[in-house]
């Protein structure tokens, strides 16, 4: 689908509630690939995580801030997504991972996994997703997952992982209390 901006398209991977447009979600998970320096769309009373899938990276001035380098090896970037964000790309064309909740309804965390590991499943009022950069095994409940670079699942219950080299993004959505 189009950027808000009309600068780019996105792949969306999920979001709530489901087939919400770009102004009425209250999250959502996208990928996106960047050609192109320049602004990034403002989401009135959203907060964003940004993590670089490939690509050499880019670099992002924040609300007028000091420059933040962003590549594959940083960890995921939280930031407002109500504020001016300008990206300069580093080397040529990126694909992002993006992550963004509605403030005051939902909250989100991102965090990059490497090589196996376990995975906790939903608590009550959490959903949550894995995101693979390679291949990677999913076992949960008796059943095995095989993933692809760039597949995303979603986990129900604990689930372990297994992957060799691999990078994964555990995605967490919470509602607001």
């Amino acid at each position: 689908m189009p950027w808000k901006n009309g600068k780019g398209e996105t792949v969306e991977i999920a979001v709530f509630p489901p087939g919400a447009s770009m102004d009425a979600f209250e999250w959502r998970i996208s990928m996106a690939s960047v050609a192109n320096d320049g602004a990034f769309s403002l989401f009135p009373e959203i907060d964003r995580t940004l993590s670089i899938l490939s690509g050499h990276g880019m670099s992002l001035t924040i609300d007028g801030a000091e420059p933040v380098l962003l590549t594959i090896e940083s960890d995921p970037l939280r930031f407002a997504a109500d504020v001016p964000v300008n990206a300069a790309l580093v080397d040529g064309a990126i694909t992002d991972l993006n992550v963004m909740t509605r403030r005051g309804r939902f909250a989100h965390s991102v965090e990059r996994r490497a090589s196996s590991f376990s995975v906790r499943g939903c608590e009550r009022e959490e959903t949550v997703y894995l995101l693979a950069t390679g291949p990677v095994t999913v076992a949960s409940a008796g059943e095995t997952v095989e993933l692809e670079a760039l597949d995303c699942v979603l986990v129900g219950e604990d689930a372990s992982v297994t992957a060799e080299n691999i990078v994964c993004y555990e995605i967490r959505l919470q509602g607001a209390a």
